[in-house]
């Protein structure tokens, strides 16, 4: 099961993510967020082993590729409406597409849409609502079970301690993105929930 902690916005919280053994560290670059970083701050954070994401959302593939090269990113999370073209043109190996199921009616629609993107993309993200992120909300977890795209994808949408290894366990993910569910105060992550959502899927799956 991969983690993601995203919306990092202070070093201290990249080291808790990484001391608590997080997969992937996500740092946002929209600038209406209130999570909303500057690449070259984003270069000197330390983030040891763990994969480091970008997310996009009004950006174009130059912006991309150049606050990537800046920022020292692995991954670009395109959280927009950004085409395949753009997603080419980064690299479909450095690419996490976002997907809300929440746009299909059926379960079918949302599979034709993981393959419509099948070439541009390395993994995908299932967030809540119809667009844009950080909504807070869950999505029907058990609506994905069985689910088998082309490529893996990480569930995101209200992930918090209490709730994120039913959300696992429901939704068979191959990871999790958390961000707000892990936070004191927007931007401001809480290392005892970092800690506490991770170590209870870690000690799950490691059974």
């Amino acid at each position: 099961m991969l983690i993601k902690i995203c919306g990092i916005t202070r070093s201290r919280d990249a080291q808790s993510a990484m001391a608590c053994g997080a997969d992937f560290c996500g740092f946002i670059f929209h600038p209406k967020s209130p999570r909303a970083v500057d690449p070259a701050w984003v270069a000197g954070v330390d983030t040891g082993n763990m994969r480091r994401v970008g997310v996009f959302v009004e950006e174009d593939a130059d912006t991309i590729c150049a606050i990537m090269q800046a920022a020292r990113l692995d991954y670009a999370q395109l959280h927009g409406a950004q085409s395949e073209d753009c997603a080419r043109r980064i690299g479909p190996e450095r690419v996490i597409r976002v997907l809300w199921p929440e746009r299909y009616h059926h379960k079918a629609q949302l599979y034709a849409a993981m393959q419509t993107y099948a070439t541009s993309c390395a993994y995908y993200l299932f967030d809540a609502g119809t667009a844009g992120g950080g909504h807070g909300q869950c999505l029907e977890w058990g609506d994905f079970a069985g689910l088998e795209g082309p490529h893996p994808w990480f569930l995101a949408g209200g992930l918090h301690p209490g709730n994120v290894l039913e959300a696992a366990l429901e939704s068979h993910a191959a990871g999790l993105d958390i961000n707000s569910g892990v936070e004191s105060a927007p931007g401001r992550k809480d290392e005892r929930k970092i800690r506490a959502a991770i170590s209870m899927v870690r000690a799950h799956y490691a059974e």
